[in-house]
């Protein structure tokens, strides 16, 4: 609630996720808010672990390959194994994502040639039937 801490709620209210969310990110040792009795408050180091883990949620990252990216930070050689594991990742990541995009445009286009091929069809039934009276 100072500057330097912020509550569940803030939190919520600024990354736009759930107080279940928050627990579930503190249950799998990726937040690790100040508790207060009930309270939890969290730090700085919280709202940007909360925001990496956002963006690499986003990005297709899982919670196990997110929480290891975060420990390296600590490593101690200016960060260079996490920025170097993160780039690994990263270029897995974007080939599949890749495939995954040919492969859904070779989908799209198959549906839409088969929409065509049953509106051809429609089209000329039409035409018969209009024919046939």
């Amino acid at each position: 609630m100072t500057s330097e801490t912020m509550t569940i709620r803030e939190m919520c209210d600024a990354f736009e996720v759930t107080p279940r969310t928050l627990r579930f990110y503190e249950a799998k040792e990726l937040l690790f808010p100040i508790r207060e009795g009930q309270r939890r408050l969290f730090t700085r180091r919280d709202r940007a672990r909360l925001k990496l883990i956002l963006r690499g949620k986003r990005f297709g990252f899982s919670l196990e390959e997110i929480r290891q990216l975060l420990d390296l930070y600590y490593v101690g050689d200016s960060q260079e194994t996490q920025l170097s594991r993160t780039l690994d990742i990263a270029n897995d990541r974007l080939t599949d994502m890749e495939r995954q995009r040919s492969e859904l445009d070779e989908a799209i286009e198959e549906l839409r040639n088969q929409m065509q091929l049953v509106s051809d069809m429609l089209s000329t039934r039409g035409a018969t039937t209009t024919a046939a009276e």
